[in-house]
């Protein structure tokens, strides 16, 4: 009886132990190598196991989400919001839980999909899964909550591959992803087979992964070899102030002091640098607009001449919203640009209709912060930037569009303090997917780490260290590039599902 039951857990076992392999190539362990084979098992069952292929993918899929994204648990104790242990607990419990489940359902339909229309022959199968998997990841990248892309797993180690973004976005990595793990499977699903002509076909399938792998990794040196040009006209000095401002003083009377002194005093270090501008962290001065020109560090902008982007709070009617203003020597705000993708919970209350009464019981959370508008450019007195606060970062279509109305640098400023070092690591992993897609130098500034310079290669040229006040200065050069991505979107994925849909119906016709 004890063996029957291990026979019959043993797929979801192995399903969900390569679900955490694939979670162990982010932060904090950074075992990028292992998604090159990690959905492999995971598509072998699906195709031949008895068990149910749709809670095998469940399991895989909360295996992958819940490790990469278990840094979530890092907001417990959420005792600087006010909130008590026990419902901090389970706020963060409920948190981490449900985006894994959301995760696992996506796999479940890609697992859902194979069965139901992924055939008998081995490209149509490829083909399909990796069309399928592309499809949900944008479908879910649409959507309030996204993270976890499977092309994520590559950046910051695999420069290299990370490149294919700039041809149709973090969808081609993914793609490239899902396709080599579908050969190997495909080649280990006829292992067991005795026939010549079939062991032939598990060679080929190894050699089609193989060549695939190489051949990507080939095409992506190509671009990331292609030097860089840097003009001294498109040379711009930025300064980056990390305060390090912990949120549970944030504020309160101590932690405003903090944030004043910190910021007028790194400012004033990075003038006498010779920086052309300073860029501070997401509401690095928790002030509304209104009330920033009596601040020290507008009065010193006021004084020098030189430009700061200072992250602040916007207001918009009775509601209020996350922004970074351009200050100039006027001491006045000469453009500002609003967080689009605000976090739930921590921002906005979701379905606040129903849920609202119950979390504001729980939590002082105030749920009137808004979201800024999906049109929105921001013009600096050097040209044109793409901005991206804090969540913005995960979403490539953001940075994307900006980047085709002129953004010709990228200014990204975020608070990650209230979680555990390897949530920082990761964002810094997503803004340099977004340098590499846009083809755009980064600036980075962050409350508690980690601060850092990135080139359009995607190369870290420098990185401040964690949960320590640090000022620094770095050339960047404005650029006015376009790569095929920031053209045309991510043409591929609708590529593969439109190649998909007609190879599906002429194998049904040719069925009729």
């Amino acid at each position: 009886m004890i063996l029957r039951k291990s026979h019959i857990l043993l797929p979801y076992l192995i399903t969900f132990a390569s679900g955490v392999s694939m979670g162990l190539t982010v932060a904090p362990i950074g075992a990028w190598f292992l998604a090159w084979i990690a959905l492999a098992p995971l598509w072998v069952l699906v195709v031949t196991s008895a068990s149910s292929p749709l809670l095998l993918a469940l399991a895989w899929g909360v295996g992958y989400h819940g490790v990469a994204l278990s840094w979530i648990t890092g907001i417990h104790p959420m005792n600087w919001l006010g909130v008590p242990w026990l419902p901090s607990l389970a706020i963060t419990l409920f948190c981490w839980s449900f985006i894994s489940l959301l995760g696992g359902s996506l796999v479940t339909l890609w697992g859902l999909g194979m069965v139901r229309f992924g055939g008998e022959n081995t490209w149509q199968r490829v083909l399909l899964g990796t069309a399928i998997w592309c499809g949900l990841e944008s479908l879910w990248s649409a959507g309030p909550l996204w993270w976890s892309s499977l092309a994520y797993t590559q950046s910051p180690h695999n420069l290299v591959i990370l490149h294919l973004g700039q041809l149709s976005g973090a969808n081609t990595v993914t793609a490239a992803i899902v396709a080599v793990n579908g050969f190997i499977a495909e080649a280990w699903i006829t292992f067991s087979v005795s026939s010549a002509s079939l062991r032939f076909v598990k060679n080929k399938n190894l050699a089609c992964a193989t060549t695939l792998l190489i051949t990507l990794h080939l095409l992506g040196f190509y671009l990331y070899s292609r030097p860089l040009a840097q003009p001294p006209e498109a040379a711009l000095k930025v300064g980056i102030i990390q305060g390090n401002i912990p949120n549970e003083i944030k504020l309160i009377p101590q932690g405003l002091r903090q944030a004043i002194a910190g910021y007028t005093t790194g400012y004033y270090n990075l003038v006498e640098q010779s920086v052309d501008a300073v860029l501070t962290p997401e509401t690095a001065l928790p002030y509304f607009q209104r009330d920033l020109p009596q601040t020290g560090l507008v009065q010193a902008v006021a004084e020098t001449g030189v430009v700061a982007w200072i992250g602040a709070f916007g207001e918009r009617g009775r509601s209020y919203t996350n922004s970074l203003f351009t200050f100039t020597k006027s001491g006045k705000v000469f453009s500002r640009y609003d967080k689009t993708k605000l976090v739930p919970l921590g921002e906005y209350i979701p379905f606040e209709g129903i849920f609202g009464g119950l979390i504001q019981r729980l939590s002082p959370l105030n749920a009137h912060q808004v979201p800024g508008t999906a049109n929105q450019v921001f013009d600096t007195p050097f040209g044109r930037a793409i901005v991206g606060i804090c969540y913005d970062s995960a979403f490539p279509e953001l940075f994307r569009r900006q980047a085709a109305a002129g953004g010709q640098f990228i200014l990204s400023a975020s608070n990650d303090a209230h979680y555990t070092a390897a949530m920082p690591f990761q964002h810094h992993a997503l803004d340099i997917m977004r340098a590499i897609e846009t083809d755009r130098w980064s600036v980075r500034a962050t409350n508690t780490g980690y601060s850092a310079f990135v080139d359009p290669h995607g190369k870290t040229l420098w990185m401040s260290k964690y949960n320590t006040y640090q000022t620094h200065a770095a050339t960047i050069y404005k650029r006015q590039s376009q790569t095929l991505y920031v053209r045309w979107g991510d043409w591929l994925t609708v590529l593969l599902l439109g190649f998909s849909v007609f190879i599906y119906i002429l194998k049904v016709g040719k069925k009729a």
